[in-house]
């Protein structure tokens, strides 16, 4: 039996509102909110006083390596750094080796992750040029998988979908939810091909000139015009542009809309004026870009045409960062300090606190239609982190839990401190100790 906790006199932020109240937390899930409780059960009571309380973030894009890259991360090192940064639930990709390519191979991630976990779990079913039979037995599992993943820009692994009878067929037949990484490689062939003419060696910060607007804009464009032709559910990751804006509308609430998209952390923290200093660590795809693409995104955000915030964490160890640009792997860790990165947003004005959860939890829970999570409700998961705002975080390689070892963050000071992680009602972590007694659940889906 789960242990009972009452959180006391905290600041609930949920559905738009930030009230003082009591949250009691049974079973897993959250039994009563209200001021003033009490349990005539024995329940462990902890002092919110002064602190918020949020639903766990959700986090719909996150590279764990695990099979076939352990040497950068695993499921579980990875898990416990999302949920020591207050990310309770992800949602990882299939650019494993092997790929995602059968539904055997996306069950063993599974099987992985229930051993592993300490946060709640849900995996992208991979797709290739060759497997739309393959990827549409999904349809057949759409209470119990996110989505199917479709790279429309490079990757590895024969994992880019290129093939626009494949597209077609996928886009036509699915019944879940279909996220692209949308960047045009016919595009980024030829901006690299027109630099090497005058520039023999790249350096970091041509990574926005080769792969730059026109590439995003053009595969999200397509990635769009196929979704509009079938009335697909499309989820389109990592929006890094002001172009790309004029894709996606504000007109309809979040639960009617077919076309949805993302924008990541780091499109909203760093600027291609940042590659002077952090050089290959900053480097990812899509590219981060110059810094009027950074003000539009924040636009953006706050108008609700781009929907939720993610991190697209992906972890590779320091010698595969430190190789000369062009062998420099692309992808950031990031899913330790999402939550708090936001938060020092919202203490400097930017942004409200309300929205961060909005952006981080509701909205990823309507966007994929996740089973009783994503919200501080009564019959819902306890899936609930405390924040103290009046307190700071240094990111230091001495605390980072990234199996990389590292951070585009390093030395950032955050003017707020995770205190305490619950995980279906399981404090997994609080005040900087850990109970691994407990593992996180797969996420179901009301579809």
């Amino acid at each position: 039996m789960s242990q009972r906790y009452l959180i006391k006199n905290c600041t609930v932020v949920n559905e738009g509102r930030s009230i003082v109240q009591d949250v009691l937390i049974s079973n897993g899930r959250i039994e009563k909110i209200g001021p003033s409780l009490s349990s005539s059960s024995a329940v462990i009571e902890i002092n919110g006083e002064g602190k918020h309380l949020l639903p766990g973030a959700i986090d719909d894009q996150v590279h764990f390596r695990e099979p076939g890259l352990t040497h950068k991360a695993t499921i579980y090192t990875e898990a416990k750094a999302a949920v020591a940064g207050g990310v309770t639930s992800f949602m990882e990709m299939p650019n494993t080796i092997p790929p995602v390519f059968t539904q055997e191979l996306l069950e063993d991630k599974y099987q992985i992750a229930s051993k592993s976990s300490l946060a709640n779990y849900s995996f992208f079913m991979g797709t290739s040029n060759t497997n739309s039979e393959e990827v549409l037995k999904t349809n057949g599992k759409k209470k119990d998988i996110c989505g199917v993943k479709i790279f429309m820009g490079s990757s590895t692994g024969g994992l880019l979908v290129d093939n626009y009878n494949t597209l077609n067929h996928i886009f036509s037949e699915s019944e879940v939810l279909i996220a692209t990484h949308c960047e045009d490689e016919r595009v980024i062939k030829a901006n690299l091909e027109k630099l090497l003419q005058h520039k023999p060696v790249p350096e970091p910060s041509d990574h926005p000139i080769i792969r730059d607007e026109n590439a995003c804009y053009e595969s999200s464009l397509t990635a769009i015009q196929i979704a509009k032709k079938y009335n697909t559910r499309l989820h389109i990751l990592h929006i890094s542009t002001e172009k790309e804006l004029q894709l996606f509308s504000n007109m309809l609430p979040l639960e009617d809309k077919r076309i949805t998209s993302e924008v990541c952390v780091h499109h909203l923290h760093f600027t291609s004026n940042n590659y002077a200093e952090k050089g290959n660590f900053i480097k990812c795809n899509p590219a981060i870009k110059a810094p009027h693409n950074r003000e539009a995104l924040w636009t953006a955000l706050l108008d609700d045409r781009l929907d939720v915030i993610a991190t697209d964490h992906a972890p590779h160890t320091l010698a595969e960062k430190e190789e000369p640009y062009m062998k420099a792997h692309a992808g950031l860790p990031l899913v330790q300090h999402p939550v708090l990165l936001m938060l020092r947003y919202v203490k400097e004005g930017r942004i409200s606190i309300e929205k961060v959860v909005s952006k981080m939890s509701h909205a990823v829970a309507t966007c994929f239609q996740i089973a009783d999570r994503g919200f501080i409700r009564e019959g819902y998961f306890a899936d609930l982190v405390l924040v103290d705002l009046n307190a700071t975080t240094t990111v230091t390689k001495e605390n980072i839990l990234y199996k990389c070892g590292w951070s585009p963050l390093e030395n950032e000071v955050f003017p707020a401190a995770i205190t305490h992680t619950f995980v279906n009602g399981h404090l997994v972590y609080g005040n900087g100790v850990w109970d691994e007694s407990q593992l996180g659940e797969r996420l179901h889906f009301n579809r």
